[in-house]
């Protein structure tokens, strides 16, 4: 890229790794919410995750943050967005449309949030914002491979 200088020394910069789950509003058929969660921490509603620890595989960090906020353990294996910031680099992953029992457990261990997507700017801050609706739009998603290798299920 012109004008692009390459650093030899780069600034720290953590990878946050997100959830997104949604399912059926069983009060409204065919509207879909999504989980959000509310960190200690933010006033704001977001998507459970959090950072990867070290040598910790990028899905694994996901994973293990939703199953703490949730209890939930889903298959995340599939990237819906990515969002580069210089703090930090965000991998939203596809936790799938999630059935009524999954739902209950998500809500019992945890105050949890199920938003619709018309609502979600009213909760969460412009970049959360910007990130789900860009998980929302983009539901196929592209594989995680680690190592040129797709991640398995499970």
């Amino acid at each position: 890229m012109p004008g692009a200088e390459l650093s030899t020394n780069p600034p720290a910069r953590h990878s946050i790794h997100q959830a997104f789950a949604l399912r059926e509003d069983p009060d409204r058929p065919g509207e879909l919410s999504v989980l959000l969660i509310s960190p200690a921490h933010e006033s704001s509603l977001t998507l459970p995750g959090g950072p990867a620890e070290q040598h910790e595989l990028p899905h694994h960090a996901a994973r293990r943050h939703l199953e703490s906020s949730t209890s939930l353990v889903l298959p995340l294996r599939t990237i819906l967005s990515i969002d580069y910031t210089p703090e930090a680099l965000t991998l939203i992953y596809a936790g799938g449309m999630l059935t009524p029992q999954q739902a209950s457990i998500a809500s019992l261990h945890r105050p949890v949030h199920w938003v619709p997507r018309h609502k979600l700017r009213d909760v969460t801050t412009p970049d959360h914002h910007h990130r789900i609706e860009d998980a929302w739009e983009h539901g196929d998603g592209l594989p995680l491979l680690i190592q040129g290798t797709p991640v398995p299920i499970g």
